[in-house]
């Protein structure tokens, strides 16, 4: 349980506040890679602001706040340059470092243009998305995780959530909640509606654990049937601080990215790569992103798939969870180390100091731990996983699960 003052300041994302702050020490994407080739400029929102994130003719992306520096129209529908972009209403053109480089109908002989900056953040593309950071100057590196840089087949879920995104970074510690809300209640819904849930979500925790390392905290979990040596307990996988997690097995390596786009609102995305072993990969242009259903059609939370039944869970807390009503128990362990590395981490960025996971080397590759073979469950969950997670909407759905098949029988001939 929290006080209401705890409780504000784990939530407040805006500049000034102490989340604020530690949240604008990180690279978050802020568009598909796709949006600026179909159109080079575009409105994004990130912490709780309003930016234009737009790419250049030569191929630099960058990101500046929306609103002109000059009468406040919307940069989000600026004319890009092979410099910057340019203010449609008054032609005035920023830099992809924020200086104004140009002033039309203002005199030349004047210091006036020099007097006038935006506060550009940094843009960059990696794996199919475009990053931005809009915190304090030299930026961190951006983190080249396994995910966004490893071959195979990838594609990309997402949706808008009404919710404040600590509450969904707090599932990511909380694995009991995999044998209910994804076993027991994931049969009781198929029951209801005519289907077999996977039977390898029911598996009953044994034990679980929690160990804080260089990225944020590495989950843990034993399952009735498997032991200490399977992976699920020997590698685990990771919560990415602040706001990813890094899962995967069977083939399928997945980062779960949670975007804080203001204090009530969470783009929640899955990106997902395909790489089974023995298979030669097909080109990919263009990474394919998809919109994951929420709602029902009746207005209720659709929670035939596992990711709903999350988004579910999230969302029905409310905007912001009152955590001051909440009771914690043992099994919330978890929960609690991650408020108490959140709390750790504002203080550090009050200090003057880089918080968790910031990276200041460039480098090629950042490899995650993460399990391979999940739930004990084999080969079978990757088919489970196209079949009854978010996979199932992608449009190359079919095509992944051949993929699997072709290449699980590849490997029962030799």
């Amino acid at each position: 349980m929290l006080t209401a003052e705890q409780n504000d300041e784990l939530t407040d994302i805006a500049p000034g506040t102490p989340m604020g702050e530690l949240l604008r020490r990180y690279w978050y994407p802020v568009a598909f890679t796709r949006e600026l080739e179909e159109f080079p400029v575009k409105h994004a929102r990130l912490l709780g602001e309003d930016w234009a994130v737009y790419k250049t003719a030569s191929g630099r992306y960058g990101i500046m706040p929306e609103a002109c520096p000059h009468r406040r129209a919307s940069m989000a529908y600026g004319v890009v340059e092979s410099n910057g972009l340019r203010c449609p209403y008054h032609g005035w053109l920023f830099g992809l470092d924020g200086e104004c480089l140009e002033q039309p109908a203002e005199r030349d002989e004047t210091n006036f243009r020099e007097r006038v900056r935006a506060k550009a953040g940094l843009a960059q593309e990696l794996g199919g998305l475009v990053w931005g950071y809009v915190g304090p100057m030299p930026a961190p590196e951006l983190p080249r995780f396994d995910v966004f840089v490893m071959d195979g087949v990838r594609d990309i879920g997402w949706a808008d959530l009404p919710c404040n995104f600590v509450q969904i970074m707090e599932n990511a510690v909380d694995p009991h909640h995999v044998e209910f809300l994804h076993g027991r209640y994931f049969q009781f819904v198929g029951q209801q509606h005519g289907f077999e849930a996977p039977a390898s979500f029911a598996k009953k925790h044994v034990k679980v654990g929690f160990d804080a390392f260089e990225w944020g905290i590495i989950k843990r979990r034993v399952v009735e049937g498997a032991t200490e040596e399977d992976d699920d307990w020997a590698v685990g996988h990771p919560l990415v601080f602040p706001y990813n997690m890094r899962v995967g097995g069977a083939n399928i390596e997945q980062m779960q990215i949670r975007v804080p786009i203001d204090r009530t609102t969470t783009r929640f995305m899955l990106y997902s790569v395909h790489a089974p072993d023995g298979i030669e990969f097909p080109e990919q242009p263009v990474v394919p992103d998809y919109n994951i259903p929420v709602f029902n059609e009746d207005g209720r939370h659709r929670t035939d798939y596992v990711e709903g039944q999350d988004i579910m869970a999230w969302v029905t807390q409310g905007a912001i969870t009152d955590r001051t009503v909440e009771h914690l128990g043992r099994s919330d362990v978890g929960v609690t180390m991650l408020r108490r590395m959140f709390k750790s981490e504002m203080a550090k960025v009050a200090a003057g100091e880089d918080p968790l996971g910031t990276i200041r080397e460039p480098h090629e590759r950042i490899d995650l731990p993460c399990e391979k073979n999940k739930f004990d469950a084999g080969p079978q969950f990757a088919l489970d996983f196209i079949d009854m997670a978010s996979s199932r909407f992608s449009p190359q759905a079919d095509a992944l699960k051949k993929l699997h098949i072709t290449a699980w029988e590849g490997r029962q001939k030799t």
